[in-house]
Formats: structure tokens, C-alpha cells, sequence
């Protein structure tokens, strides 16, 4: 018997979704592959672009996976989402004291915060059957 997925799953689904675009793009800012000052402001990793550009893309292809997770009403997926979340807000924490301008790391800052936000909601929580 299949579950029901919930609308507040599938948002949190599409965040995870977000979450690995916004990844991805730093990913190829620090590679210099799109342009580094974009509208939001310039992308770097202290003076090292290489290990910021592995560091985003390594929490993308998590996110990626953490996305099919969510999709799944899979219990486990919420706490992975929970846990990435706080590692992507401290690598944009990270930086922004390596270089990066606020308003580069901004979009990264602002959906993490709401997929942590959103997961500690009760209604969230029970949607995975986590007991609080």
C-alpha cells in the first residue's frame, strides 16, 4: 500500500529541488564556468575556487539524492534534509568569510533556511511518522 504524499512533502521536495540548482551554480562559479560576479554578486572561496567548487558539488549531488528521497516519503530523507540544510547554511557562512559577496550566497542562504524552517514543522515531522 502506497503512502499519500502530503503538499507540505512536495514543497519540501521542490526546495531540496532549489536547494540543488543554487548548489549546482556556485559549483560552476567557482569553476569559472558561468561568470563569477554575477547579478547577485561575486562567488569565491577564499583563494582557492577548486575546493569550494568540490564542496558545492559534492552538497548538490546530495541535495539531488535528498530530493529523491522526499519525493519517496522516505522517514530517512527527512533527517538528511534537516542535516544538509544546516552543513549548505554553514558552507555559505563559510564563503561569505572566504570572499563571497552576501548577496552571492544569499539565494543558498535564504532556501536552506526555509527547508529548515519547514522540516521542523510538526505537520512535516508527522507526514514521515517522526515522533517529536
Amino acid at each position: 500500500m502506497t503512502k499519500k504524499r502530503p503538499f507540505g512533502v512536495t514543497l519540501l521536495a521542490l526546495l531540496a529541488g532549489a536547494a540543488t540548482v543554487v548548489a549546482l551554480i556556485h559549483t560552476l562559479q567557482m569553476l569559472h564556468l558561468l561568470p563569477i560576479s554575477g547579478p547577485f554578486g561575486e562567488a569565491r572561496f577564499f583563494t582557492f575556487d577548486l575546493l569550494g567548487a568540490l564542496l558545492w558539488g559534492v552538497m548538490g549531488l546530495i541535495y539531488l539524492w535528498v530530493f529523491r528521497m522526499l519525493w519517496n516519503l522516505d522517514a530517512q530523507g527527512w533527517l538528511f534534509v534537516v542535516v544538509i540544510a544546516v552543513f549548505n547554511l554553514i558552507l555559505a557562512v563559510l564563503s561569505i568569510i572566504g570572499d563571497s559577496t552576501w548577496q552571492s550566497m544569499m539565494p543558498a542562504m535564504l532556501i536552506n533556511g526555509l527547508i529548515l524552517i519547514y522540516a521542523m514543522l510538526p505537520g512535516t515531522k508527522d507526514a514521515f511518522e517522526i515522533v517529536a
